[in-house]
């Protein structure tokens, strides 16, 4: 039977002595203890305050509470537990052998399973390394991909192909950056892709900066080069008006008129796609540029930088430096101007709307106004026609290259037309200057001619030569430097003349060409001529090679004047029809004049040696006197020379001159006090001497023809004719008129008295070889006593 329950022990009374705080947490343990709470929270309170003795105490207190109701509840079932227990005993055998058995079973499943643990132990391992690896693996190619991009991005930036670079940084952006687990990557990716977009955006600025510097230079040379295809343009339309002319004149409208006109046309065509077609200039740059800035989505910003950045160049382009004439740079200055436009109709068809229409011709407007008040200071200021004239040519030659690519010039062919007047005033005065300093620049030299281009230019282009066969090179022309350079400026002259006269759209201009040609001519050439061999000529090799300078000059104003009428349109016949006589005829003849008096001045200091003649002698000189082997081997020096240079009626004229002065001196010195008495083999000396000149003369007959040959005796007749007389064997036939005029019509009879009396003397010294003293006179002596006592009667 069981007994009733004791009542259930309540714990105790704490400790007195400890503080209220104390006491609080003893009733909680206590009453957590009692209703079997959870004692965590106490136990971790009580040890972290370091006091487990009220703990440890209450619990003690709560087990000896519970030993009682153990015990009572023990004694309550004793009886049952006595029956469990014997039903335990009565199972323990079966429980041991139940042991035995699942400890055998137990070794075997331990034995069998063991392998098995061990290789689950492996498979759930490995599932594990492969899980892990496989997110490796997914991981490690994302970012191999990533850093390829990366890498490819790099080696883009390195080579400069910025674009493919930023498709790999939008790349990476858009489809790998928000997929990237490594935190460090991506860090790294999101600070450096707006680095990379920065520095390619600085670096294309860079090259567009680089590109708008390069261009200005690049501009200049197209400019030179779009002005240099239209001023070639406009030659061959010279050229092909010429030959057309030429066709006219010859009335030969045939199949040669038309293949003129089809070259016109093919060569237009080769200029209009001269330029086009061309590499002139890269503007790879400039469209990579803004290729990048439309990728970063700056477009608008870009077209404005470009446009105020143009603007401003364009401006700077447009002013005139103060330091550098501008006559040396209008060429640069126009060039500049020409090549930034056709730089800008470049970019407008070809820029993909980076610049309109209306930006363009807003640029082209300043840059008119620019240049119109540019040219409008320039020529007020200008005193040289040349000056004018180029700046005129350049202008207008701007103006036909960019009228080419749709922009209009009026304005500027307006000022060019302002100014016309002023031009021809200023042109003699020019070329006046650049005459006086080709003169004064002249060696007195013939020129030497080394290659055939030098010959073409300096004979040949202005017909200067003799012969259509062309010479062996190096060639030495019988004329100097002087004469191309003179037929330079006078060639200029007319082209300048011709160019700005063409330019104002008259058809016949050219009566006022060779107006001024022959003012050019007339008043400015031959003036300067004449004061340069009446200044700057002292030697005979000087005065000689001026002579020979106006011979060619002769030829050279054919070709002005030919010159003038084919480039004003006018048929030769015509200008043919209104030639003048050779304008430059007084200096031609001072030229001539002058080499006549040096070469009578050399002539006299061989003269000289006259003096050294024994005219008493009674010895005839065999081989002729000193002074006149010496005058002939100059005279044939001064032939051999001046046949390379002098033309052959020039030549004639100065030794006519020449020979004239010898035949004076001779009979100036027998005539005069140096020759007080004269022997009969001085006599005869003499004319070995004549004999000699006349032998001179004969050589010169390739040179002569036969009437000019006799012309050329004729001037030392009357020592010839002397000579003959006193050897005569009747003097005194000098005095019958008949025989005077026939054979003596050179001699002045003052002359013959005064030689005749010198020849004939009363000692017998002089007359001694005509007989002795006491013998009867000699016919030939009594004949010129008669001589000599008539001439005194008519004196």
């Amino acid at each position: 039977m069981h007994s009733p329950k004791p009542p259930r022990r309540k714990p105790g009374p704490t400790t007195a002595g400890a503080d209220s705080g104390e006491k609080l947490d003893e009733l909680l343990i206590s009453s957590a203890i009692c209703n079997g709470e959870d004692l965590g929270p106490f136990v971790r309170k009580t040890f972290g305050t370091g006091k487990p003795e009220t703990l440890l105490h209450h619990l003690k207190l709560f087990a000896r509470s519970k030993e009682s109701e153990i015990e009572e509840v023990c004694k309550a079932h004793y009886q049952d537990f006595i029956h469990a227990v014997d039903d335990l005993k009565s199972l323990l055998s079966d429980v041991d052998s139940l042991k035995s058995s699942l400890s055998d079973s137990n070794s075997k499943l331990q034995s069998i399973a063991a392998p098995l643990l061990s290789s689950l132990d492996s498979l759930v391992e490995a599932q594990t390394v492969s899980r892990n690896v496989d997110l490796a693996i997914r991981a490690v190619t994302h970012c191999v991909r990533v850093m390829e991009l990366v890498s490819r991005a790099n080696q883009h930036l390195q080579s400069g192909s910025f674009y493919l670079a930023l498709k790999c940084v939008d790349s990476i952006e858009s489809d790998f950056l928000d997929k990237t687990q490594s935190s460090t990557l991506k860090r790294m990716l999101e600070k450096r892709i707006p680095q990379i977009r920065g520095f390619v955006e600085r670096k294309v600025s860079k090259e567009l900066g680089d590109w708008l510097v390069e261009i200005r230079v690049v501009s200049r040379n197209l400019g030179q080069l779009a002005i240099g295809e239209a001023s070639a343009a406009r030659q061959r339309e010279e050229e092909l008006r010429m030959k057309q002319k030429e066709a006219e004149e010859q009335s030969r409208l045939s199949l040669r008129d038309c293949v003129y006109a089809l070259k016109e046309e093919e060569d237009d065509d080769e200029y209009e796609s001269g330029l086009e077609g061309s590499d002139a200039f890269d503007l790879t740059p400039l469209y990579r540029a803004y290729h990048i800035h439309q990728t970063l989505s700056l477009e608008d910003r870009f077209k404005r930088y470009y446009f105020d950045n143009r603007e401003l160049q364009l401006k700077s382009d447009s002013q005139v430096s103060s330091m550098t004439p501008f006559l040396e740079s209008h060429q640069t200055f126009f060039a500049q101007i020409a090549g930034f436009f056709i730089v800008e109709d470049r970019v407008l068809r070809t820029g993909g709307g980076l610049i309109s229409r209306q930006e363009v011709e807003f640029l082209w407007d300043l840059a008119v106004g620019n240049m119109c008040a540019v040219l409008e200071d320039q020529f007020s200021r200008m005193q040289t026609a040349n000056h004018l004239l180029l700046i005129k040519d350049y202008v207008s030659l701007l103006g036909v290259s960019l009228r080419r690519y749709g922009y209009t010039v009026d304005a500027l062919l307006e000022v060019l037309s302002k100014h016309r007047d002023k031009y021809h005033e200023l042109l003699l005065s020019d070329c006046r200057k650049q005459m006086i300093e080709a003169l004064a620049a002249d060696k007195f030299e013939q020129m030497l001619m080394k290659k055939e281009y030098e010959y073409s230019m300096n004979v040949l282009s202005f017909q200067l030569q003799t012969s259509d066969i062309a010479p062996a090179f190096p060639y030495i022309a019988p004329f100097s430097t002087t004469v191309p350079d003179c037929c330079r400026i006078v060639r200029s002259f007319i082209e300048d003349s011709v160019s700005f006269m063409s330019h104002g759209g008259q058809l016949d201009f050219y009566d006022v060409v060779k107006k001024y040609l022959d003012r050019l001519l007339g008043e400015v050439l031959d003036e300067a001529l004449l004061k340069l061999i009446n200044t700057s000529v002292h030697g005979v090799s000087q005065a000689m090679q001026v002579a020979a300078n106006m011979s060619v000059f002769e030829r050279a104003c054919d070709f002005f004047f030919r010159h003038a009428a084919q480039l004003s349109g006018v048929p030769l016949r015509m200008a043919e029809r209104g030639r003048r006589h050779f304008p430059l005829t007084k200096s031609q003849n001072a030229a001539e004049d002058t080499l006549s008096g040096l070469l009578k001045n050399k002539i006299d200091g061989f003269m000289t040696l006259i003096e050294n003649v024994n005219w008493t002698s009674d010895d005839v000189p065999q081989g002729g006197n000193e002074y006149m082997n010496e005058l002939i081997i100059y005279l044939e020096t001064l032939v051999s020379t001046a046949q390379q240079i002098l033309p052959a009626k020039v030549l004639k004229r100065v030794l006519r001159d020449v020979l004239a002065h010898i035949s004076e001196r001779v009979v100036g010195t027998l005539c005069g006090d140096v020759v007080k008495r004269l022997s009969m083999a001085a006599i005869k000396g003499v004319d070995v001497d004549i004999q000699l000149l006349e032998s001179f003369t004969e050589q010169l007959k390739p040179l002569l023809t036969d009437k000019e040959a006799k012309e050329m005796k004729t001037a030392f007749v009357e020592i010839r004719q002397l000579i003959n007389l006193l050897l005569s064997s009747h003097p005194e036939n000098f005095v019958n008129p008949v025989i005077r005029e026939r054979s003596y019509n050179a001699l002045d009879y003052r002359k013959v008295a005064a030689v005749s009396e010198k020849l004939r003397d009363p000692s017998d010294s002089i007359f001694g070889t005509f007989g002795t003293r006491g013998s009867r006179q000699n016919p030939k002596n009594k004949s010129l006593d008669t001589l000599i006592k008539r001439l005194k009667d008519v004196s």
